[in-house]
């Protein structure tokens, strides 16, 4: 039971966010950032964000050439370009909110491992580079296959790189820190630990149900507009959302005294992903090898990737210098039936930002703008 005080003074907001990752955060404070007196309150189940951001590996990219080759198959020139640019824009705010030396942004550029099997990728790098010039102002994807011996990789294995200097890395610990600084510094309120059972909208509010740890009885809070930022643990509230969640399993060595190589590098698609974090190397994906177990919203570990992990370490990224690991661990993240994330107002009060295809450091402060353009009533620019 609730005193009157705790009724009076912690239930009603103006607008209430649920999910405190990087689209919730960005949301919230996009929305103060038009409306600095507005009471917001922004609800997380976890005690940190429950689903990649602060799990992810801290890659500020916005596509390798073989896995734009696959949307500009897949979308159409035109809406790949679109989601690049999305990406692109996304990090330019996130960079301009936070500040770099704040999140631990280097921009060391990026690299793509080719194989034999993506070789024939390269015959078609000059188109996308016209493609992306318009926007870049320049080249983005050139070879360099040069940095194969350079970078230590095993040469049997790799063909040939792709070098682009405008990816980089982030701290995400850092970053998700900063971001709540920020939001608490503009005066939102952020719960953790708070589970939402239901959102129920009425004709002058909705109401979000909350359950209560110290009781039977849950708690309801209510603000004339709701956002749901909770990305692949959204089909509660919209079961008929086309989304899946996708768990993404990551590994850190130890660190390496000799590292040869510095950025952040893909391969297969983008479905493998590794960068240094100073002299430790941080390496995840797989999810391709068992898509079907993948397909959760549970962080375990799945051993039979972890292990394909170690082995592609040992045998194509690190094979001459010896490591440890130190820690594993997954995020969820949430995919569609292709890779546009989903920006849907739901009945009259609320608005969906979710689905961001593993690209919410990228995409998440846009997604966040344009959730808190259409909570607000503001048309977009």
């Amino acid at each position: 039971m609730l005193s009157f005080w705790e009724k009076n003074t912690f239930l009603q907001y103006d607008y209430i966010v649920v999910g405190g990752g990087i689209v919730g955060l960005s949301t919230a404070i996009a929305v103060k950032e038009k409306q600095p007196a507005a009471q917001v309150l922004v609800l997380e189940r976890g005690l940190f964000p429950s689903g990649a951001s602060t799990k992810n590996a801290g890659f500020a990219c916005f596509g390798s050439l073989t896995e734009l080759l696959v949307d500009i198959e897949q979308m159409g020139e035109e809406a790949a370009l679109a989601l690049v640019k999305m990406r692109w824009q996304g990090l330019q705010l996130l960079r301009e909110r936070l500040g770099d030396e704040n999140f631990g942004f280097l921009q060391q550029g990026g690299y793509e491992l080719i194989r034999e099997a993506e070789e024939p990728a390269l015959e078609k790098m000059g188109e996308v580079n016209a493609l992306l010039e318009p926007l870049f102002q320049q080249t983005v994807f050139r070879e360099a296959p040069e940095k194969i011996k350079e970078f230590g990789f095993k040469q049997e294995q790799i063909r040939n790189v792709v070098y682009n200097p405008l990816e980089g890395q982030v701290d995400t610990g850092l970053m998700m820190r900063q971001l709540i600084a920020l939001a608490q510094e503009k005066g939102i309120r952020l719960l953790t630990g708070v589970q939402v059972q239901k959102l129920e909208e009425e004709e002058q509010r909705v109401v979000v149900q909350v359950q209560n740890p110290v009781s039977a009885e849950p708690v309801f809070f209510s603000a004339p507009k709701v956002a749901i930022c909770t990305n692949a643990f959204s089909r509660q509230f919209l079961p008929d959302i086309a989304l899946e969640p996708g768990r993404g399993q990551v590994l850190v060595t130890e660190p390496i005294e000799k590292l040869k190589f510095k950025g952040v590098f893909h391969y297969d698609e983008g479905y493998y992903y590794f960068r240094n974090y100073g002299k430790r190397v941080i390496f995840g994906g797989g999810r391709n090898l068992d898509f079907e177990r993948e397909n959760t919203t549970e962080l375990n570990l799945n051993q039979r990737i972890q292990e394909a992990l170690e082995q592609q370490l040992r045998e194509i990224i690190l094979p001459d210098q010896p490591f440890t690991i130190a820690h594993r661990w997954s995020g969820i993240m949430a995919f569609g039936p292709d890779k546009q994330p989903v920006l849907r107002k739901i009945g009259e009060r609320m608005v969906a930002g979710i689905r961001l295809g593993g690209m919410g450091v990228a995409i998440g402060s846009g997604m966040g703008a344009a959730v808190a353009r259409l909570l607000t009533g503001e048309k977009a620019a």
